[in-house]
């Protein structure tokens, strides 16, 4: 068994024991990875290893792997214009004792720290030659092709979610359907993107989505620091006044003040504000 735990549910890998699949993937790959590195997440597990590089583990339910099968990292590697780790390899294996997959994707090392938490409470000093470059790579990111659908939060992401999502915390009688789909990351917030030399990376996600998702989703990381979410809507100010990109605001809003809230969340009441300045110009048009 690889975990001691029921194979069949959703586990928490900070709390579970880890040693037998860092020593499966080490000997699999063939490469040592570093204790003292190692990095311990909700559904995921990092280490460097002693030839310089980083491997990612990620433990996911078979009924949360798309048809598309959860190749993101390694897919991902031929995008090109975009500042990202590059990716070497990977192993995959099923769990022998439940309808679990794990996955190994081994990359270069990032070129800096990560940013810092998902959802920030301090502003980060970043140059504008970070921006310069974040607005290069999303830019060079939306103008690819791709069959790939983006799964943020392991959920594929459709019209009807989108509708539902704004529809069932919003009480709006607008149309809601997305005009222009282009690839997007999926999952773009500051614990994925590093500074002061810019890089993003876990690709795990990405995927076509509605114009806007990523700007918008790291706009809504960063409403607890009311500058930097006034400089994310002024860098990706075309998405943000795009006809999406607005439905996009809401849609990222919907998880802020959705059934979910947090009364504490300091992200509330600006998002709150913003969603009832971008429902009258929906209204409006």
């Amino acid at each position: 068994m690889t975990l001691s735990v029921a194979t069949g549910q959703a586990v928490d890998l900070r709390e579970q024991p880890v040693n037998e699949v860092l020593n499966r993937v080490g000997q699999s790959l063939q490469v040592h990875l570093l204790p003292d590195t190692v990095v311990r997440k909700r559904r995921s597990v990092g280490a460097r290893t002693d030839r310089d590089t980083w491997v990612r583990i990620e433990r996911r339910l078979l009924d949360k792997i798309p048809d598309q099968g959860w190749n993101g990292a390694e897919s991902a590697a031929r995008l090109g214009g975009i500042a990202q780790p590059e990716w070497h390899g990977c192993l995959v294996w099923r769990d022998a004792d439940g309808p679990v997959m794990w996955r190994a994707d081994e990359t270069e090392l990032l070129p800096d720290a990560p940013v810092g938490t998902a959802v920030l409470s301090a502003g980060p000093e970043l140059p504008d030659a970070w921006w310069e470059a974040l607005n290069a790579s999303l830019d060079s990111l939306s103008a690819h092709h791709t069959s790939r659908i983006a799964t943020p939060d392991t959920m594929t992401i459709t019209q009807a979610l989108v509708t539902e999502s704004i529809r069932g915390v919003f009480s709006v009688d607008f149309n809601t359907n997305v005009e222009r789909w282009v690839p997007a990351h999926a999952d773009l917030n500051w614990a994925n993107m590093t500074a002061p030399t810019f890089s993003v990376f876990d690709w795990e996600d990405w995927g076509n989505a509605p114009l806007g998702l990523d700007s918008a989703s790291l706009w809504a990381s960063s409403l607890a620091v009311p500058a930097l979410a006034d400089r994310v809507r002024h860098e990706r100010r075309s998405d943000f006044e795009s006809r999406d990109g607005k439905l996009m605001t809401l849609y990222v809003c919907s998880k802020i003040l959705g059934p979910y809230a947090h009364p504490e969340d300091p992200r509330l009441d600006p998002a709150q504000r913003m969603t009832e300045q971008v429902i009258k110009e929906l209204q409006a048009v």
